[in-house]
């Protein structure tokens, strides 16, 4: 929470906002009482209007993270109460500055939390995530003509971002908040936030494959003016060919821009059938190394199960699901129809050469959640054990 907190503030302060009677209520009372008397506390507060919220509102600012430490410990109480999110949230939007918020929007009259349920803005995720509450989840600034822009994630991240809706076409989520830092990604649903995240940071360790497709693909989004849409001008084709040293034939190149716009799934499928010495993909073995992992899948309020000690009883409780994730070798389909032959030989003659055949997909268990899953590794195959994650 601090973290977050001094990242809105620019890493030079942080401001934490509290409830001037829960303050009072809880200085040199217990630990195990605490939570009680907050609760207690907040039975009569009724707050109907900003007027309202701020003649009970507090606020403080703190240059040391230590000082900012120590207060939010303080008030571990008061954000597990049912103002916990609402405080947290006002923390970080001051932190960040109520001005400088509205100037990172992009349209700054729209509502930062959304009625009737009160879901959250792309914004306060984009805040708590970057620091920014920019309104996108592309990378960097998109031109949309006549001096206006739109902003997405400028920064480098430490937890990522994941929605059912880029599986659903409606975003592109960029490659900063695809591969943050730490292997740790907020997804999110139509309803609900849920968290994925590994034990092992190597997981996002990239092979010459990935990294050459990352290279390509961030080339690609830096001309791509359709909101994440997956197709580029002629002009920014050729500046992507140039940026990642794509040598293209020219006949490839004719026939790419013969619509006058360049689409990225079919680019992606020249760039499979083109060779490596010409900056393409193309593997001559079509083994690319398969990669597998684990993941972690945490929903804080997964569907109801029935209650222990033989209760028939539904209850509500947090579900954590361990995934196990095959990534597959990078084949194109027509190799994957066919067996593949590699070159040399093991014995005979020159001319000779070793088939093998490759493997083909192991069974997959599908939940919304792995069409996330695959927005970040495609092709992935999940399974698991017990009832499929939940993301709602």
């Amino acid at each position: 929470m601090g973290e977050i907190l001094f990242l809105c503030g620019n890493n030079n302060s942080a401001t934490i906002a509290s409830l001037r009677i829960l303050d009072h209520e809880i200085e040199g009372k217990d630990e195990s009482s605490k939570d009680e008397i907050v609760a207690r506390s907040l039975d009569g507060l009724s707050i109907e209007s900003g007027s309202d919220l701020q003649k009970v509102l507090t606020v403080g600012t703190f240059t040391s993270r230590a000082s900012a430490m120590q207060r939010l410990e303080e008030m571990i109480p008061i954000f597990r109460s049912r103002m916990g999110a609402l405080l947290f949230l006002l923390s970080a939007l001051l932190s960040r500055g109520l001005e400088t918020v509205q100037a990172d929007r992009d349209d700054p009259s729209q509502p930062l939390v959304t009625a009737p349920f009160g879901h959250a803005s792309q914004e306060i995720v984009n805040l708590l995530l970057s620091g920014m509450a920019v309104a996108n989840v592309f990378d960097g600034k998109m031109d949309l003509g006549g001096g206006m822009f739109v902003r997405g994630i400028l920064t480098t991240v430490e937890v990522g971002f994941l929605t059912l809706l880029e599986s659903l076409n409606f975003c592109k989520v960029g490659q900063s908040l695809k591969c943050p830092k730490w292997p740790i990604w907020v997804v999110g649903s139509e309803s609900h936030y849920t968290v994925l995240f590994a034990l092992d940071p190597h997981v996002q360790d990239e092979n010459e494959f990935e990294g050459r497709e990352t290279t390509i693909r961030r080339a690609f989004d830096a001309q791509d003016q359709s909101g994440g849409g997956g197709f580029i001008s002629v002009e920014g084709f050729h500046q992507v060919l140039k940026d990642a040293k794509v040598n293209l034939p020219a006949e490839k190149v004719d026939h790419l821009c013969g619509s006058g716009f360049i689409v990225w799934s079919e680019f992606w499928q020249v760039l499979l059938d083109l060779d490596k010495s010409l900056g393409g993909l193309k593997d001559s073995t079509g083994l690319m190394g398969k990669k597998v992992f684990d993941l972690y899948h945490f929903n804080g309020i997964a569907k109801s199960v029935l209650g222990g000690s033989g209760s028939e009883t539904p209850v509500q409780r947090p579900r954590l699901t361990k995934l196990r994730v095959s990534v597959p070798p990078r084949w194109t389909p027509e190799e994957f129809m066919a067996n593949v032959s590699l070159p040399g030989s093991s014995s005979g003659g020159g001319d000779s050469k070793e088939v093998v055949e490759v493997s083909k997909p192991e069974r997959t268990q599908h939940a919304p959640l792995v069409d996330c899953i695959r927005t970040r590794w495609a092709r992935a195959v999940c399974n698991w054990e017990g009832d499929p994650p939940s993301i709602v």
